[in-house]
């Protein structure tokens, strides 16, 4: 059972081609050379915040001005990308948005979402604390709360599962990063309703594994804590909803090192001059551990973003894994 149809998944597809075109999906040859196999690349970093997170936010949005269109604001919680899609989404539609953060969080991200008119609040010391702190700010000024994980933001980010299952209706096997869902979801979602095998694997640090644990116990693990640079996949608390979703549509998780994620993202600069945050660079870590046991096959990578601190890029550059931060 899928959370859409497929006509309401086109319908999004022309809300978010309103906006941005299409991003490419491109069959690098030097990544190819490297790993033995055809793999392509859905290059969500070339959206308007440089990740693929903008697409939940146009739908989201649309759906609340139609439906409540006297609502106040809206605010939430995130490590960066999620923020952006809400503050550019929120600025086409006219509302203030409040976003919180995590001390220590990304300042490039944090100046980002800034400049697209969000008010910034920093609190707590992970994404899981900013998120108790911005439900708090709904209920004192009245305003909704997005979460990370929601239908209509699986549908917005879904899209990108069509432009690139429409390219490429032949892949056998695709690889996801997980942060709280919805991207993995949203490709499960297209794959599924539009009638294709392709073989869809998440993917976590070794390092911030709640949902590859809880994949595994069939039910939400949660995690102490989380030690990883890609910001946009440590999350100690897993979504329930997105679980279910992901417990019957992925073939399976896996957990990549981070050294692995660091190599992947100066693969990514090598092969195709493209730049990746951790997070963006996960899934390509994955499927260079198992690029052996896939010859013969088509694969895919979902570069789901670009957004990481200079410092952090020139110490990845440099061959340093970054500390979490």
């Amino acid at each position: 059972m899928t959370l859409f149809t497929l006509d309401e998944l086109h319908a999004a597809a022309q809300l978010v081609h309103a906006v941005m075109p299409p991003t490419p999906a491109y069959a690098w040859p030097l990544l190819a050379r490297r790993y033995g196999l055809p793999v392509i690349v859905k290059h969500e970093n070339h959206t308007p915040i440089g990740a693929f997170k903008v697409r939940g936010g146009i739908v989201y949005l649309d759906r609340l001005k139609r439906e409540r269109p006297t609502v106040r604001g809206i605010v939430s919680a995130t490590r960066g990308n999620h923020g952006q899609s809400l503050a550019f989404a929120a600025g086409h539609a006219g509302l203030p948005l409040a976003i919180v953060v995590p001390h220590g969080n990304s300042a490039e991200k944090n100046a980002a979402m800034q400049a697209f008119g969000a008010e910034l609040i920093e609190h707590g010391r992970d994404f899981d604390e900013a998120r108790e702190r911005a439900a708090e700010i709904a209920a004192e000024r009245g305003y909704e709360f997005v979460p990370s994980f929601h239908r209509d933001l699986v549908l917005g980010v879904a899209t990108y599962g069509l432009e690139l299952f429409t390219a490429h209706p032949d892949i056998d096997v695709l690889y996801a990063p997980i942060g709280l869902g919805s991207g993995i979801c949203g490709l499960i979602s297209a794959r599924d309703l539009l009638g294709l095998k392709t073989r869809i694997v998440g993917v976590v640090s070794q390092d911030a594994a709640a949902y590859a644990l809880s994949f595994e116990a069939g039910r939400v693990v949660e995690v102490n804590s989380v030690s990883t640079f890609a910001d946009g996949i440590a999350v100690r608390i897993p979504s329930a909803e997105a679980l279910a979703v992901i417990t019957r549509g992925a073939e399976r998780i896996v957990k990549v090192s981070e050294d692995a994620i660091a190599e992947a993202v100066r693969t990514y600069w090598t092969d195709t001059h493209n730049a990746a945050e951790g997070a963006g660079a996960a899934a390509l870590a994955a499927l260079a551990t198992e690029a052996p046991a896939l010859r013969g096959q088509k694969a895919a990578v979902i570069l789901s973003g670009q957004n990481i601190d200079r410092p952090v890029m020139l110490e990845l550059l440099g061959g340093g894994t970054p500390k979490a931060t």
